[in-house]
């Protein structure tokens, strides 16, 4: 789960809250439907956008907060983003008001991870690492793979869960539909072998969102020739994307890379 979920949980062992989430928008509208914050009697995690239209939802998050009867557990208010707010969007946004408690920790983790898209990356090199760290605020469940027990660090972000797979291209097997696929372990060879089975899994199920393989055009070039010699077609290869990331940024550092890979995946989600 993202870094704001668990800060959510961490939170609910304190104090109960209000789980404010957008059910509806039409027209123009900040933040997009199931986007949500969790108001505390001190203290806020994550946000719904918006502006004066979050203030007035932190007014009657608080407000329901220290209301004396629980009889409403939940409740929907519309908001027009216009001069009643002195916004200029234009749209509706109708939001969700819940009060939680520890109690509904384990529900709330469950639907908040449901959101969150599949992601397999292979490799816990300085590149992948530092991907981690820029997914770990990122709408991903992220199923890391090495084949290397020992590369895993210790602290691992909430939404990460590590996998030692020996060999390592086995991993592909099991991951689920419509997941997509980093490429980045130590070995070239290692490399291969996962994209390899990737494109069988292609092949055989056509459940794979993305494929990305880290490298060079002409690291690519000779795995293309080792591919077809495998008995791939062009038409399979064209799936795969090498080099991964952004067009346009060419800085070679671990934490660049990890930013550019990012976007290209969230362009990919959209």
């Amino acid at each position: 789960m993202p870094r704001h979920t668990a800060e959510l949980l961490n939170q609910l062992q304190h104090a109960d809250g209000v789980l404010v989430s957008v059910a509806s928008v039409h027209g123009s509208g900040p933040r997009e439907v199931g986007a949500w914050m969790a108001v505390f009697p001190q203290t806020l995690v994550n946000t719904i956008g918006g502006g004066h239209l979050e203030f007035q939802a932190i007014t009657e998050a608080r407000a329901l907060l220290q209301s004396a009867t629980h009889e409403d557990n939940a409740l929907t208010t519309r908001y027009a983003l216009g001069p009643a707010l002195g916004q200029c969007c234009g749209g509706v946004v109708h939001l969700k008001f819940e009060r939680i408690s520890a109690a509904d920790a384990p529900a709330l983790k469950q639907r908040l991870l449901a959101n969150g898209q599949p992601l397999a990356l292979f490799g816990g090199g300085h590149v992948g690492r530092a991907l981690v760290n820029v997914l770990s605020s990122l709408p991903y469940n992220v199923q890391w793979v090495d084949s290397r027990d020992e590369i895993f660090p210790t602290h691992l972000p909430p939404n990460v869960v590590c996998e030692h797979s020996d060999p390592v291209h086995a991993a592909v097997a099991d991951l689920p539909s419509g997941v997509s696929v980093l490429i980045m372990s130590f070995s070239h060879a290692e490399d291969l072998d996962v994209v390899a089975a990737c494109l069988m899994r292609q092949r055989l199920q056509g459940d794979l969102k993305f494929v990305g393989l880290i490298g060079s055009k002409t690291k690519w070039a000779t795995f293309q020739h080792r591919l077809e010699a495998k008995g791939f077609t062009a038409e399979e290869l064209a799936f795969i994307t090498c080099p991964i990331g952004v067009s346009g940024i060419t800085g070679k550092e671990p934490e660049v890379i990890a930013v550019s890979v990012a976007a290209q995946l969230l362009q990919q989600r959209a």
